[in-house]
């Protein structure tokens, strides 16, 4: 079950699910509430962390499955590293991508200006109608320049790839859905994170490109002392955007994770995969 990020798509698994596929997987990209043609509740509570794992746990049981994987990236890898510490629902293996583990997210942002300075956006959103009026502007054009300015490699989001994203952030009340994430994430944040951190027992993965301009690398450190079974791999040069940006080195590392192969390391030669359409 792949979930995907801001301002994304199940799109935005495109490189990922013909792999998960060959694997012998039934691969799922759901568009998350808010997002595509998912449906857009408008008060900020139903963006509260417990209604986005609402929709993922009913995912799991509509699937009929017994063994489930998430694979997420960004606000989905916030949604999937709070479903595994309150074991939502069993899994049998989490690979997050470049989104720390709550706890340490909150203590980067407590300990230091680096952080902070990444995060400014998030204060951002929290104003009321004016992101979204910005973000709007210009058919969308703001949502295509946060993939293409914040990339380390401008080729892997041409124009075509990019309107997809604005495509989806033009239809009526998708921006305020996509924002109200953000809102939801401040406004219950202490309520959350009094739950406690217990450690997680599922066997997990992190991918992290190292060129990501939100989210700082040390904020990745100590993730062991909360995943029982945890290993990460480091992509330099790659940006926030890495599954779809590296997505050569990134297939190969969750089909060795999920393989029970060793998990290879970058040898890196920049590669340029055409987008599938």
């Amino acid at each position: 079950l792949c979930l995907h990020g801001f301002p994304e798509l199940a799109y935005s698994w495109r490189y990922q699910l013909p792999m998960l596929a060959a694997a012998g997987y039934t691969a799922w990209a759901p568009n998350l509430r808010g997002y595509g043609a998912s449906s857009r509740p408008l008060c900020v509570q139903n963006y509260h962390i417990d209604r986005l794992m609402d929709d993922v746990a009913a995912l799991i049981d509509a699937s009929g499955k017994q063994s489930v994987v998430l694979l997420a990236h960004d606000w989905g890898a916030i949604i999937a590293w709070q479903f595994a510490i309150e074991k939502r629902r069993p899994l049998h293996k989490l690979v997050i991508c470049n989104v720390p583990y709550p706890a340490l997210l909150e203590r980067a942002a407590r300990s230091g200006f680096a952080q902070l300075r990444k995060s400014w956006y998030v204060l951002f959103f929290q104003i009321p109608r004016l992101p979204e009026f910005l973000l709007g502007l210009r058919g969308a054009r703001a949502i295509g320049e946060i993939l293409r300015k914040s990339s380390s490699n401008v080729a892997m989001f041409p124009p075509e790839v990019t309107e997809v994203y604005q495509r989806n952030a033009r239809q009526p009340g998708a921006l305020t859905a996509m924002l109200n994430y953000y809102r939801a994430l401040l406004r219950y944040r202490k309520a959350v994170a009094a739950r406690g951190t217990p450690v997680i027992e599922v066997p997990t993965l992190m991918i992290w490109g190292e060129d990501d301009v939100a989210l700082t690398k040390e904020s990745t450190y100590g993730t062991e002392q909360f995943v029982r079974d945890f290993r990460i791999r480091y992509l330099p040069r790659v940006s926030h955007w890495v599954q779809q940006e590296a997505p050569v080195e990134v297939n190969a590392m969750i089909s060795a994770f999920l393989q029970e192969r060793p998990i290879p390391h970058v040898e890196w030669t920049m590669q340029l995969v055409e987008s599938p359409q």
